[in-house]
């Protein structure tokens, strides 16, 4: 995807360090968005920037601040089981709901915008409970770096007239981890997350067991102390993404050779190790703009 005028100078600000004062001021700027929107419904997977928005809205709508998390087999388990306890910690109303995008043909064939299907099943669900509920708006956790990105769901969420509070006012990761911090959220630095299936190559058909094979790789790198961890499927071999600082650790004999042992166990023949280390959306380094 190519970048617009008015996005590429937003983008050099990525990698800025964030400024505590300015992040404070757009944190004020959203809690009165979220007053003024008088009641959310927002889709909530646990990650950096859905549970600091879930934070903020209870705090200023309390019950007419809703979170919705989508259970599917595309859902690391590990990271449901996350989400549920820290929306329990907030003090959220949540609702579960039951997805089933691998039922859409056009999801289950992985084009290029399989994202848009998935949010646009979400969407489907974050209506439901709106209409449910009489809480008018729903939302999604996009932020201010998703403007330039590879981001299908963003057609979808301007289909259903999704909100996007965090990028509409401007808010980076950078700040976002500040701001939680602050508010004593556990997720102000974790790890960026992803859905299982974009670990699969375009054009690769999505399957609940193909899913399940990665969420279980991932599981083990995980169990071995590996924190940031993407495994990429290629067909008949596993490539993993770890942190350069991490790579002498994965190449420890003991370490490598467990690894090894149990990718092969779930199916895999070869397992690589990618020299570049972990990068989000690597999957979309052919796209035109990566």
């Amino acid at each position: 995807m190519s970048m617009t005028t008015t996005q590429q100078p937003l983008l050099q600000l990525r990698t800025a360090r964030a400024d505590e004062g300015e992040a404070q001021r757009k944190l004020d700027a959203l809690r009165a968005l979220l007053r003024e929107m008088g009641g959310i419904v927002i889709g909530y997977s646990g990650g950096v920037d859905s549970a600091f928005l879930a934070k903020v809205a209870q705090e200023e709508l309390g019950e007419r601040a809703v979170a919705v998390v989508a259970l599917s087999e595309s859902y690391a388990e590990r990271e449901k089981e996350a989400a549920l306890e820290l929306a329990e910690r907030i003090g959220i109303r949540l609702h579960a709901v039951r997805t089933n995008e691998l039922e859409n043909e056009h999801y289950a064939a992985n084009p290029t915008n399989r994202c848009y299907y998935c949010k646009e099943e979400l969407f489907v669900h974050l209506k439901r409970v709106s209409d449910d509920t009489g809480i008018p708006h729903i939302a999604y956790g996009a932020i201010a770096d998703d403007l330039g990105d590879h981001r299908p769901g963003a057609t979808a969420a301007q289909e259903y007239g999704a909100r996007a509070p965090l990028q509409e006012v401007m808010l980076w990761k950078t700040e976002i981890r500040l701001l939680s911090k602050g508010l004593g959220l556990p997720t102000w630095d974790k790890p960026s997350l992803a859905c299982l299936s974009s670990r699969i190559p375009y054009g690769t058909p999505v399957t609940a067991d193909l899913l399940t094979r990665l969420d279980r790789c991932e599981e083990f790198l995980h169990d071995q102390g590996f924190r940031q961890v993407r495994v990429r499927h290629h067909d008949t071999i596993a490539r993993i993404e770890i942190d350069r600082a991490e790579f002498a650790r994965v190449l420890e004999p003991g370490v490598s050779d467990a690894i090894v042992a149990r990718f092969k166990e779930l199916g895999y023949t070869y397992v690589s190790l990618d020299l570049a280390g972990y990068k989000s959306g690597s999957m979309n380094a052919h796209l035109a703009g990566h």
